[in-house]
């Protein structure tokens, strides 16, 4: 395996920061060391949780710095002869007095088509405006956020049918065999960014809890892709009669009905529907709360008394 030359400093928490490091790695590409967030407690156990690219960096004995605030280690950062800074998915603002210490700054992968998407969460934005593509960005980090010029992209067609899981996965893998084969070129400069066209910018928001609220007076269309782009959290909830519930798969119809109203068919085999504001949304899969996922008709095996 050939080592490349020049020294990257590797910032990422999310999993999805996971699929760039190994890549990384694994082609020859020498890690000085790996920023990410301090571990956290996850679940109802409250278990101390390590990020994904930790485990990695302790696995191919790579030093993790997990500081609280970046200026804590600048002089880290220093201790290198003009490294160069990556970013997939850390989570934190990177602060121009720190990007100023890498060469040719920090270079970022952005999972869309920017300018199109930037801000927190590009996937279920494509997903929740039934894009019929998405893609890759690899750009150069600026203090606005995903605002720099951009060296690279890689345009991935939708179906329509991807969840924000599936979805994640498949623009890490791409987004990682991108990164690999845009570094050479941006680190000796062959590869020149270009500019955003800021006329066509657009923005998604931070996702909150409150998203996963399902609104019987939207489309059915729109709430099958709610399903699907927020698959992994908050989850779709709604009550289906006494029933609280998280619906994880459904499709829709064209049938009408006063919005919110539940339609309970035996033939050919048990289903169930919510009628929206248009459409019908009939579920497939769901989760009732505190219980595991299952399908339909064992749902209504078990709750269908509790239904109307």
């Amino acid at each position: 395996m050939t080592q490349k030359s020049k020294t990257i400093l590797f910032f990422g928490t999310e999993d999805f920061s996971a699929y760039s490091l190994e890549m990384l790695i694994k082609h020859g590409f020498l890690i000085g060391a790996i920023i990410t967030k301090p571990d956290t407690r996850r679940g109802r156990s409250k278990q101390l949780t390590k990020p994904r690219v930790k485990e990695l960096g302790e696995t191919y004995n790579i030093p993790v710095w997990q500081p609280h605030k970046l200026s804590d280690i600048a002089d880290n950062i220093r201790q290198f002869d003009s490294p160069v800074g990556v970013l997939v998915s850390f989570g934190k603002i990177i602060p121009q007095s720190i990007i100023d210490l890498f060469t040719p700054g920090i270079i970022n992968l952005h999972p869309s088509l920017l300018p199109k998407y930037r801000g927190p969460s590009p996937i279920e934005a494509a997903i929740l405006n039934g894009d019929a593509e998405t893609g890759i960005s690899i750009m150069q980090l600026s203090a606005a956020m995903d605002a720099g010029p951009v060296y690279s992209q890689e345009k991935v067609a939708l179906h329509n049918t991807e969840t924000a899981p599936e979805l994640y996965e498949a623009l890490g893998r791409r987004g990682a065999t991108l990164l690999m084969e845009s570094l050479p070129g941006i680190t000796d400069g062959s590869m020149v960014p270009s500019s955003q066209d800021n006329a066509a910018v657009t923005y998604c928001q931070l996702i909150t809890k409150a998203d996963g609220s399902i609104n019987w007076h939207n489309s059915a269309i729109q709430i099958e892709r709610e399903i699907r782009a927020y698959q992994s959290w908050p989850g779709s909830r709604t009550t289906l009669g006494t029933v609280d519930v998280i619906i994880t798969k459904a499709h829709t119809s064209s049938d009408s009905g006063e919005p919110g109203r539940l339609v309970i068919n035996s033939t050919p085999q048990q289903s169930l529907g919510v009628y929206a504001q248009t459409g019908c949304l009939i579920i497939d899969q769901l989760k009732p709360i505190g219980k595991k996922e299952m399908p339909v008709q064992a749902f209504l095996a078990g709750y269908k008394n509790k239904l109307t």
